[in-house]
């Protein structure tokens, strides 16, 4: 039977009497999303058991106050935090520095209005620490994945276009490399980081196109679910940071 490191971690800290930190962390980047913020919290708390975990919501200063919400549910329990960031937009580079403030083993991703499934999220973490995969992907494109969720036929399409031109560039077969919903090493991220672009909205292919060695990657279908709260930030400047993002990595490479 196969024993992960973090549970040898976790078992040894307790003989100590000693408080380990979590073996994942989950990035929430997020703008407006208020009413989001504590079933997204509560629905993690019911799916995730198996393994201590954070909830890491990183606001670039929503009008709605969404800090507000996430401050006031860290008051109520420790594994809420919450990054207020000022001066800077962008769900790449949120996601960035949440990953930066996480010392935890595996890192989430997710976006903050309900519409991937946190049920989903053990399965992740259990196929990187104990099947050795560097990155577990939540996919619309595998079988028993569905993307009925979005909101649209304009933004199906953008979605479906962006898949296709995106896997012309990667050096590792991926069905959804447009999905916002993965879990990942952290020590690869902070690998990648100089390599990484941290632009837009598609930090799943910017860290895949970053990556000088193909990771050892599986697809784990999902359904992707109709927004909980809000509405979509779908607009034309994720069309032009997409091509730019592209763009940096071909220069890159070229």
């Amino acid at each position: 039977m196969h024993v992960s490191s973090a549970s040898l971690q976790q078992d040894t800290h307790a003989e100590r009497g000693v408080r380990p930190g979590p073996v994942l962390s989950i990035i929430i980047p997020c703008y407006n999303e208020r009413g989001n913020v504590e079933p997204l919290f509560r629905a993690v708390e019911k799916a995730v058991t198996r393994y201590s975990w954070e909830l890491i919501f990183v606001d670039d200063s929503s009008p709605d106050g969404t800090i507000d919400e996430v401050w006031r549910l860290a008051q109520m329990d420790s594994r809420v935090r919450g990054i207020l960031r000022v001066g800077r937009r962008g769900l790449s580079s949120a996601v960035i520095e949440g990953i930066l403030s996480s010392s935890a083993s595996v890192v989430a991703v997710m976006d903050g209005d309900m519409q991937h499934d946190e049920c989903l999220l053990e399965q992740m973490v259990d196929v990187i620490e104990q099947q050795g995969y560097d990155m577990a992907i939540g996919s619309r494109h595998v079988e028993g994945g569905d993307n009925s969720g979005l909101a649209s036929s304009w933004r199906l399409f953008l979605s479906n276009a962006g898949i296709r031109i995106a896997q012309c560039f990667l050096s590792v077969r991926v069905r959804d490399p447009m999905s916002g919903f993965f879990a990942v090493r952290r020590d690869l991220v902070v690998k990648s980081l100089p390599r990484l672009s941290g632009i837009g909205f598609k930090i799943l292919l910017d860290l895949l196109m970053s990556q000088q060695v193909a990771p050892k990657v599986i697809e784990l279908p999902f359904v992707f679910r109709s927004r909980h709260e809000g509405e979509s930030k779908m607009g034309r400047k994720v069309l032009v940071q997409f091509a730019q993002m592209i763009s940096y990595h071909m220069l890159k490479k070229s």
